[in-house]
């Protein structure tokens, strides 16, 4: 959705037509067919079997309502396509002018920052009260300057650079800030490069990372087909409003919050993980730091695997043949995820690594599964055109659809007997994507380590068959003459890169490939829907289900309300993700959603993801809180998405202890500590818990999106004061919490503090984190889309 800072106002089913709203069906494709030439319509099929409903929905939805346009699924990932089609930079409205603007429901629509338009992502909720005349606010944000110089040394990638910013801004601190780049350095960075590190601005934390417009920037236009009219237009109305930078000219020194530095020369290979994305790791350091996590406590750089086990080979047979697993062995290879796909310089750097690999004779293991979800159909063009993808084609990264795959959880199943091997010898297996995300349990269940790394690194680790490997003294594998063969024997050079790039990314390409992008293909156009501007709920429907969020509602607003003897839910510790609080994955057969869907007569090999199922909130309140890999201290140790209920403490799943406190009319909370909700900006992550009961989520600190998601929600965010948590007020979970509300909103004030009493006699204070007067005003309502709902009715009447 475009613009949609701007207000958007007038009848509920007609969308101003000022503001143009393009909806991108962001489409996660799941892998179920990896390794082979049809691998692409062979998944998408199996999409369109799935998720007919949900299309069709949509398709529905882009009909009923005017002015907004649906890029149909399989035509690549959202950000990609903003970037390379439908960005504006500058609006030309029957001759009025103004800068383009976007909020996206995926956190990184950040993306879109490298092009210099002013974007990021909100919750759903938040959109969808956009999208019904809501304007947005928000808290002015401080602006982090960060300077970079230099030039990035040879045979370093766009993704080490990344990653390497992402450590920095995480240890800088710049949740809810904008980053503006800035400085010589800039000059050395493609729009492309740009657009990598502007992709990961949710994983440093910040609001957006901003590259203001520039020469690179009307190059990288021209280059994706936009017209020498349009772009002169852009370069004259940025001029003259001064927001184009040219660094051809003195430039005069900027104020900023804060400021950072970064001489790109200091840049090396990297890698980060095995659990987050800002925990980066220098590739000559990557062995030992791989032996340092095993022997580390189980932690987010630690799986406690005892000495005596670390050299465990588990021994399987693969199709007939004798096969071993060890510890770091990889099982999964993905180039995937927006964040690289839309970068030339590393995806053809990959191909050129895999057709070096390919000369000397080496191979990828056959039960690696490997994979390559470009993010829009100019890869496939450009990879094709230079020659090089049936090299990736010969070591396994056939294409395999264009949309979210492993990065997002859809790396579909891994073979049966290696999945045996690991489970039954407690393998730490590995899987290495060239994603934003690596959280725990959202790549693979079994993959307990998951590094991200850029395209060609993918590709030498597909290839190695290991993370537990030295790359400057241990070979990559052995060629066809049994010589051994070092990752230096097969890395390109910078300039071998550049050269294949300038040959082979052409401006007709992308002309071609979104002149054809609105015109569907033969499944979607076939894709019947309903006419008419009111949905028919199937009420037998597993994927849409009418949600329940306005049952009951009144014209008066409820009013604020407090939270009285609520138990503790869950309590948690640092950097609880949106993965973690309601996963996008797959359905794990003994979870009460796949209870829920059994009971229906859904057989398990069609139980599909949460993410497909979003649309049905009874197996969303379901799944909230599903990650295998949740640990809740209230376990004491005990991973997995399980709870006690306080009163009796019987050991339940989440949701089912939930539904038991509701039943007995208890209110819930949730404790946890710093970065809650870190991640997607997944609405169902505030949906969830709000259909769970919980009243209130009391953290040391939140991400952005999740805590205004939490608000539009009605759920209370409440923050500890500096330098305290749970621990500190000797808070185990067993209490009973009382958070007591003046009974009207104009009492309460944004970022007040308020007093928390348990029943164990101790208390504390906390800071509300209504950051605003509209989000009080939010809050008085019920939530968003309750305000929202009454705001429409009243001016109708």
């Amino acid at each position: 959705m475009r613009d949609a800072m701007n207000k958007l106002g007038g009848d509920s089913n007609k969308i101003n037509p000022l503001v143009p709203v393009d909806l991108v069906i962001d489409h996660s494709v799941q892998v179920d067919v990896a390794r082979s030439e049809n691998a692409v319509q062979a998944n998408m099929e199996f999409e369109f079997r799935r998720n007919k409903e949900r299309f069709a929905f949509l398709k529905w939805g882009s009909n009923a309502f005017h002015n907004m346009l649906v890029v149909p699924p399989g035509s690549g990932i959202v950000h990609q396509v903003n970037l390379e089609y439908l960005g504006r930079v500058v609006f030309n409205t029957n001759g009025m002018l103004y800068p383009d603007s976007v909020v996206g429901t995926d956190s990184h629509t950040t993306m879109i920052d490298g092009l210099g338009v002013a974007g990021w992502g909100v919750g759903g909720i938040e959109a969808e009260a956009a999208m019904l005349g809501q304007p947005m606010s928000m808290v002015l944000p401080g602006v982090v300057g960060f300077k970079l110089s230099g030039k990035l040394r040879d045979g370093v990638t766009a993704t080490d650079l990344v990653l390497t910013v992402t450590q920095m801004l995480r240890k800088h601190g710049v949740v809810g800030m904008f980053v503006e780049f800035y400085g010589e350095g800039m000059s050395e960075l493609s729009l492309a490069d740009r657009a990598t590190i502007a992709n990961m601005s949710p994983e440093y934390g910040a609001t957006m990372g901003f590259f203001p417009v520039d020469h690179v920037t009307l190059q990288y236009l021209k280059l994706t087909g936009r017209s020498d009219d349009t772009v002169s237009m852009i370069e004259s109305y940025l001029r003259a409003n001064k927001m184009f930078v040219d660094y051809s000219e003195p430039q005069s020194e900027r104020v900023y919050s804060s400021y950072l530095e970064l001489n790109l020369e200091e840049v090396v290979p990297c890698v980060s993980g095995p659990k987050r994305p800002h925990d980066r790791v220098p590739l000559n350091e990557m062995k030992a730091d791989w032996h340092a996590c095993l022997d580390n406590r189980v932690g987010f750089k630690g799986f406690a695997i005892p000495k005596e086990y670390q050299s465990k080979v588990a021994e399987f047979n693969f199709h007939g043949t004798p096969a071993q697993l060890r510890h770091g062995d990889v099982v999964i290879a993905a180039i995937t995820s927006c964040t690289n796909t839309s970068n030339p310089s590393v995806m053809l750097g990959a191909a050129l690594v895999a057709k070096k690999a390919c000369e000397l004779g080496l191979e990828v293991k056959p039960w690696i599964k490997t994979s390559l979800a470009p993010g829009s159909g100019v890869v496939t063009k450009y990879l094709q055109n230079s020659g090089l993808q049936k090299y990736l084609n010969h070591l396994g990264f056939h294409i395999v659809g264009y949309g979210c795959t492993t990065c997002i959880g859809n790396s579909g199943d891994i073979d049966d007997a290696v999945a045996a091997a690991i489970t039954e010898n407690d393998i730490v297996a590995a899987a290495v994507l060239s994603g934003n995300r690596n959280f725990e349990g959202r790549v693979h269940p079994l993959t307990r380590a998951n590094y991200l790394a850029s395209p060609p690194l993918v590709v030498a680790y597909a290839l190695a068959g290991s993370v537990n490997i030295d790359f400057e003294t241990e070979p990559v594998g052995v060629g066809k003459d049994g010589k051994k063969i070092f990752l230096r024997d097969i890395w390109p050079s910078s300039e071998e890169v550049a050269h294949v790039v300038q040959k082979s990314v052409l401006p007709d390409m992308f002309k071609a490939t979104y002149e054809a992008i609105t015109k569907g293909n033969p499944m979607w156009n076939q894709l019947s829907v309903p006419s008419g501007t009111l949905y028919a709920w199937d009420p037998k429907s597993t994927y849409i289900h009418e949600p329940p969020y306005f049952k009951d509602m009144t014209m008066s607003p409820p009013g604020p309300h407090g939270v009285k003897g609520a138990y503790c839910l869950l309590n948690f510790g640092d950097s609880i993700t949106t993965d973690h609080i309601s996963p996008a994955g797959s359905i794990h057969k003994d979870s009460p959603a796949a209870k829920y869907l059994m009971e229906r007569g859904v057989d398990r090999r069609d139980f599909n993801s949460y993410g497909s199922r979003r649309g049905n909130d009874e197996i969303m309140a379901r799944g909230t809180f599903a990650n295998i890999r949740l640990v809740n201290k209230l376990l004491n140790g005990e991973v997995g998405p399980k709870t006690i209920h306080i009163p009796t403490g019987e050991k339940l799943s989440v949701f089912d202890a939930a539904m038991r406190y509701k039943n007995e009319g208890h209110d819930t909370v949730i404790l946890a500590g710093a970065e809650y909700g870190s991640g997607s900006s997944r609405d169902w992550a505030a949906k969830g818990p709000m259909l769970l009961g919980v009243k209130a989520v009391i953290a040391k600190s939140f991400e952005r999106i999740h805590r205004s998601n939490l608000v539009g929600m009605g759920i209370i965010p409440l923050c500890f004061k500096p330098g305290e948590d749970a621990e500190t007020h000797g808070l185990t979970g067993h209490e009973r919490y009382t958070i007591d509300l003046p009974s009207s909103v104009s009492e309460i004030r944004p970022g007040q503090d308020v007093r928390v009493v348990t029943d164990s006699g101790k208390s504390f204070t906390c800071v509300i984190r209504f950051d605003t007067e509209v989000e009080l005003a939010y809050f008085d309502h019920g939530g968003i889309l309750q305000y929202v709902i009454r705001n429409l009715i009243n001016v109708r009447q």
